[in-house]
């Protein structure tokens, strides 16, 4: 029972915090499900399931708040889509999907510990070829992995200055969504399980990312929490990557 209290409490705080970015969460709700030793069969539509509900809910509150850039997320969307619904019609290996999420999940870290608050004071004009490049190669690890790429697009776009904070924020929301959506189709080709406790998680996930992309939207900030969420993707990329659990 006390088990199952701390992983929707973790649940809670990673819906939340991703939120309050403009993320969904995927590969927070992977670390925990990794954590607590989930068949990884499970952890990508599981993740990707709870990965709609979050981000769209983010999506709606950024949105609201205008700020949001059409011209900007399309030549990402455009080339990401049909890549993510590629990526989940493979298959690969249970170790080796391990040793990938655990790589993966050091993004999420740097970008908890060092890409919280960054002001971006100039932006510069966005290259469309560069952005059906990385849109295309984001697109094919969310459906393969099971994320909704967003975590990986956010820093791409800071560290570019094509967005500011928000704008980063509500791109990578849609983003998240519409690379979720493709990458659950390509899985539900392949026939997926999902675990009998997903009302559950959804409703956990749906209450935490409403009440993250409401703050997030506004002028939210908690480094102590982020803190927390940096800890608990280390264990869980540490359990990943060098441990056979």
């Amino acid at each position: 029972m006390e088990t199952i209290v701390i992983f929707y409490l973790l649940l809670f705080l990673v819906a939340f915090l991703y939120s309050s970015v403009g993320h969904g969460g995927a590969s927070g709700y992977l670390a925990l499900m990794a954590l607590f030793s989930i068949s990884p069969d499970v952890m990508k539509p599981t993740a990707l399931l709870l990965n709609l509900f979050v981000s769209l809910t983010s999506f709606i509150q950024f949105y609201r708040g205008k700020h949001f850039k059409w011209k900007i997320f399309l030549p990402f969307a455009m080339v990401s889509v049909p890549m993510a619904y590629v990526g989940g019609l493979i298959t690969i290996d249970d170790n080796i999907y391990k040793k990938m999420l655990g790589i993966l999940l050091i993004i999420p870290i740097i970008r908890f510990l060092f890409f919280a608050n960054i002001k971006v004071e100039e932006l510069k004009k966005s290259n469309i070829f560069l952005s059906l490049l990385i849109g295309a190669a984001i697109g094919f690890l969310s459906g393969l992995i099971g994320i909704g790429g967003g975590i990986i697009l956010s820093p791409i776009l800071l560290l570019l200055k094509w967005t500011d904070m928000k704008q980063t924020a509500a791109i990578s929301a849609l983003f998240i969504f519409v690379n979720s959506l493709s990458g659950l189709a390509g899985q539900l080709t392949k026939g997926i399980y999902f675990s009998p406790d997903m009302y559950g998680y959804v409703a956990v996930a749906f209450v935490g990312g409403i009440c993250g992309a409401y703050f997030g939207s506004l002028k939210f900030t908690s480094n102590i929490l982020k803190y927390m969420l940096a800890a608990v993707l280390s264990v869980a990329a540490y359990k990943l990557l060098f441990t056979q659990a």
